[in-house]
């Protein structure tokens, strides 16, 4: 059972207008929707989505699962799906389930890819700058019930960058993401983000923390729900991404430069995480 508590699909010609006004080209809103599941609910997405779409759990849990990845998404966990991919969503056995559903577009949606994809986790607090996140959903359901004027679009927009913003950049916030409190997973990441030119084994980033391969496995899918290795990945995907849209380098020479032996393998990579080729996604950036 899937219960739609709030839900608002912006009408396509609004949508497209979005897309030519100067003032929400860049970061527009596309569709919202607060849906209340029961146990063991199944929402499946089978065709790509066109837009991004935001996913924040407000009570109970699910699985999801993008592409290779199949997460477990916990209150207060969000993930950002990029458009070009399919996910599959299942509620755990307790009820009810409440997700936050947003879909959201713009050029300046490509700048924020790098925070995509990965889950995380926010904690509620009322000493820091996102402790009216559930205020700013509130306020764009209640604004888009208004009407679709121009001066309406641009606060609700405007409304939504804010919110997307206690997400995106939420550790720039009063301590409110929890990996960034474990000192081991801090030292972890800034190892694989300083080696992110070399093919590091996992017993490499273990010995680098000074722990057991399977304590750090155990602890970093914790407080990551990915594996070292998955998540090693992961971050070279994400700086290919920044080499193909901010540099001329060949596609051989970016698989080098990130420690890909093989050309070939790194754009297989690239295409099981990102759904497209490497070429096709720098042609989509410059379209």
């Amino acid at each position: 059972m899937i219960v739609k508590k709030r839900f608002v699909k912006l009408p396509p010609f609004i949508v497209e207008g979005q897309t030519v006004d100067p003032l929400t080209k860049d970061l527009y809103l596309c569709e919202l929707s607060e849906l209340l599941f029961g146990k063991h609910a199944v929402m499946e997405e089978t065709t790509p989505l066109r837009n991004h779409l935001l996913l924040y759990c407000i009570k109970g849990g699910c699985h999801l699962k993008i592409a290779s990845d199949d997460v477990v998404l916990a209150p207060e966990q969000f993930c950002i799906i990029p458009n070009g991919f399919t996910y599959k969503l299942i509620s755990g056995p307790t009820e009810p389930t409440i997700l936050f559903f947003c879909q959201f577009n713009g050029s300046k949606s490509k700048i924020l890819e790098q925070e995509f994809t990965v889950v995380r986790d926010l904690i509620p607090s009322v000493n820091n700058r996102v402790a009216n996140r559930k205020m700013l959903i509130d306020e764009l359901f209640i604004n888009l019930s208004r009407g679709y004027l121009y001066a309406n679009m641009h606060y609700v927009n405007f409304t939504f960058t804010h919110l997307l913003a206690t997400f995106v950049f939420a550790s720039k916030t009063s301590e409110d993401i929890q990996v960034e409190d474990n000192p081991l997973i801090q030292k972890t990441i800034r190892f694989m983000e300083q080696n992110i030119d070399r093919k590091l084994s996992l017993q490499e980033i273990a010995d680098e923390t000074g722990f057991s391969v399977t304590y750090l496995s155990t602890i970093f899918r914790k407080e990551t729900n990915y594996s070292p290795l998955s998540y090693f990945s992961h971050l070279k995907i994400t700086r290919s991404c920044e080499y193909l849209d901010q540099t001329k380098l060949k596609v051989k020479q970016i698989a080098f430069l990130l420690g890909y032996s093989d050309p070939y393998y790194f754009s297989k990579d690239f295409q099981k995480k990102m759904g497209i080729s490497p070429r096709a996604y720098r042609q989509r950036v410059k379209n």
